[in-house]
């Protein structure tokens, strides 16, 4: 299964009895984009909130959290081992990578985004309801298998400033890479990770789609990274790090990559 699907897939195996339609659409975010149609969402969609499916005992947002609490509430989603999971939101392409990578953590492999989102769903014409609507399922058997290789953790991030041995790569804008604007976190400082490197999330997206693929390579490339080294995704609260990370994923499967948990929220505060 592709990590990005279209909606000609998605619209096409709608009748599979193993699929399971994850929407991600938050109710805030931190970037104050509006999504153009609030009140709809993909026919047979389950809600996905990331609050509920965080670490809510940590001081920071969105933290990933353990395998008991994710495998619980995925099960009363009615999520099962062989469920083939399709995750989308609101905003083209926002939060929606950050659930396919949560899954992907828990060793879930038949997950993927849907490219473009709701917005692309309802310009094809396709079934939507409205988002009131509460689908429900049987509980599933989910079972959380969890893979540390692809998280990192403040300690982990501060000893690489020593050896260097992985690429820290931070999403946010070039405006707050740099401190010229405040963090949108009241009180959190501003500043940048040593030694990391600046790629706006927004570079890999086009009209809330992923970039084409070639479109993506020349962007990364561009930032002449060694070929050999492991990457770290970093951003505000590990959100959209996980739009790189997948982008990424697409054209360089092979190449170890994480995501740093924390992020600049954890960073700023403790560092």
């Amino acid at each position: 299964m592709d990590n990005v699907v279209s909606t000609k897939w998605l619209s096409e195996h709608l009748n599979d009895s193993n699929l399971v339609i994850l929407d991600a659409s938050q109710a805030n975010n931190k970037t104050k984009l509006s999504p153009q149609n609030p009140s709809l969402k993909i026919k047979g969609a389950l809600g996905f909130s990331l609050k509920t499916f965080s670490d809510l005992s940590s001081p920071f947002p969105n933290t990933i959290p353990s395998p008991n609490h994710f495998e619980k509430e995925a099960r009363q989603l009615g999520i099962h081992q062989d469920s083939i999971i399709v995750v989308y939101d609101n905003l083209g392409i926002y939060t929606s990578p950050r659930v396919w990578w949560l899954f992907k953590a828990m060793g879930h492999q038949n997950v993927a985004v849907l490219n473009g989102g709701l917005d692309a769903w309802i310009h094809e014409e396709l079934p939507t309801e409205s988002i009131e609507l509460n689908n429900s399922r049987k509980a599933g058997n989910f079972s959380a298998h969890f893979n540390p290789d692809i998280v990192r953790n403040f300690k982990e991030v501060k000893a690489n400033l020593d050896h260097q041995n992985e690429l820290v790569i931070d999403a946010r804008s070039h405006d707050r890479f740099y401190s010229l604007v405040p963090e949108p976190r009241k009180g959190l400082r501003s500043g940048t990770i040593p030694h990391s490197l600046n790629l706006p999330y927004t570079k890999v997206l086009k009209n809330g789609y992923f970039a084409d693929l070639k479109t993506i390579k020349k962007i990364f490339s561009s930032l002449q990274l060694p070929s050999d080294k492991p990457m770290v995704f970093s951003c505000g609260s590990g959100i959209t790090a996980c739009i790189l990370y997948l982008a990424y994923q697409q054209i360089a499967a092979t190449t170890p990559l994480a995501i740093y948990d924390g992020s600049w929220t954890e960073w700023g505060q403790k560092f």
